[in-house]
């Protein structure tokens, strides 16, 4: 069973998404012009009002100049 967009770890993976965007210099907006989906979308992610799925993600990642690999361990490495 998924956990809630609540529990704790998935909490982390809400803020490492907006980190990671933040960390490209990009606003949701950008964000979501690269991604091809609405901004409003990257804010429900961001806010966890909706779970990430592992394409989208990887997807995500390589739009922030971040290789995928690299975020999953820095994610791992923050409990999640």
């Amino acid at each position: 069973m998924l956990p809630s967009v609540h529990h704790t770890r998935y909490r982390l993976v809400q803020a490492h998404l907006r980190a990671l965007r933040k960390g490209a210099g990009m606003t949701q907006g950008d964000l979501a012009v690269l991604l091809d989906v609405d901004q409003s979308f990257v804010s429900r992610l961001e806010r966890g009002e909706r779970y990430v799925d592992l394409l989208f993600y990887l997807d995500w990642c390589r739009a922030c100049g971040v290789e995928p690999s690299d975020a999953v361990a820095r994610l791992v490495n923050k409990g999640a």
